[in-house]
């Protein structure tokens, strides 16, 4: 059983059949792998580009497809290896640039104290950033966090950590406000490709009542019922498993995962048990990373956390956690969601093995 030197998803069988038993069971209770292979018969005429876009005819006509699934989320995801062995590419940055001068006159942005609305317990202030209301809310509470950088590829340690400092301090004064609302959920939708309406760098923010957002809520009672009846803890199990394969590793107290489900391209989760320095530093390398490393240009960041006061539901062993997704090419005019994505499962052309080198590179 022949591995790489450099594993690949595509070997994703072979890599969980050589763990220790330990390791391997533990897999076993998680995840299932499927490998499928796709066959076709490509017309001379196509030869030659094929040969082109793919490298060889072979790989087109023989393909290898691995289809991994969390067993208990049910979080899945397809690899193509015509896909997942695709080099790195490094967008170009400079339309962000060329977009942001273009609206600059109109970017409500810019002077965010008159050109927005603030929060009926008002406004929070940071070194690099400060609230706004959002005009067309999803919940009752629904800020956001104005960056006073308007480029949201320009940032450094500090600016993230005032941005998450702001926001938190945000649903704080939500809570003191109405103490009913609890479950707090903060996003970043980093340019249009990631759903940003406005260009200008913002992070939003919510503090919902009754219960957490579905997907959050979701994770919760799959992570307790992987408790119960494994007698093992669903989070610490997660990590391992990515650990014992070479997609995951601890930093200071944060674990670091490149998923095997990820939602969408260049997955990242950290995971840690407060947001604190630590957790805010590694969200900044593992941006950095997405920036400098991996070639990201668009991105989506999530928080999911416990609440932040105490409801009637257990959230005892529910950590903290950054997730990160690169969302493509901000010049393509292709979605990166289809209905395969939306009712079925991602298809995902990024190597988790690849986006772990990259991590680890940048982060240790």
């Amino acid at each position: 059983m022949r591995i790489s030197e450099r594993p690949s998803v595509m070997e994703l069988d072979k890599l969980v059949a050589g763990l220790a038993k330990r390791d391997r069971d533990r897999f076993n209770q998680m995840f299932h792998v499927s490998i499928a292979e796709g066959s076709l018969i490509a017309p001379k005429s196509m030869h030659e580009w094929v040969k082109k876009q793919f490298g060889s005819l072979e790989a087109v006509e023989n393909q290898k497809v691995v289809k991994v699934t969390n067993i208990v989320t049910f979080q899945g995801a397809l690899f193509n290896e015509l896909r997942a062995l695709r080099p790195i590419e490094f967008r170009d940055r400079s339309g962000v640039e060329a977009a942001l001068t273009e609206l600059a006159s109109g970017d409500t942005f810019r002077d965010p104290v008159n050109g927005t609305p603030e929060d009926v317990f008002g406004r929070v202030t940071g070194k690099h950033s400060v609230t706004a209301s959002n005009i067309a809310k999803y919940d009752g509470f629904h800020g956001l966090v104005i960056f006073n950088e308007s480029n949201p590829l320009n940032f450094t340690r500090e600016q993230v950590s005032d941005y998450i400092d702001v926001a938190q301090q945000w649903a704080e004064k939500a809570a003191a406000s109405d103490p009913a609302a609890r479950y707090y959920f903060l996003m970043w939708n980093c340019l249009w490709r990631a759903g940003a309406s406005i260009i200008h760098g913002h992070m939003q923010m919510t503090l919902s009542h009754g219960m957490h957002y579905a997907a959050v809520e979701y994770l919760r009672r799959c992570a307790n019922e992987y408790n119960v009846r494994t007698k093992s803890k669903y989070f610490d199990d997660f990590y391992l498993i990515h650990e014992s394969l070479g997609c995951g590793f601890e930093r200071k107290g944060v674990r670091v995962v490149a998923p095997l489900t990820p939602v969408k391209e260049k997955g990242v989760t950290l995971i840690a048990d407060r947001f604190d320095d630590e957790l805010k530093s590694a969200m900044y390398d593992a941006m950095v990373c997405y920036r400098e490393n991996l070639g990201v240009v668009s991105f989506n960041v999530a928080v999911h956390m416990p609440p932040i006061a105490a409801v009637a539901e257990d959230w005892s062993d529910f950590p903290v956690m950054v997730h990160l997704v690169d969302r493509g090419d901000t010049k393509s005019r292709m979605s990166d969601i289809g209905a395969m994505e939306l009712f079925a499962q991602p298809v995902i052309s990024s190597d988790p093995f690849v986006v772990a080198r990259a991590l680890k590179e940048a982060m240790l």
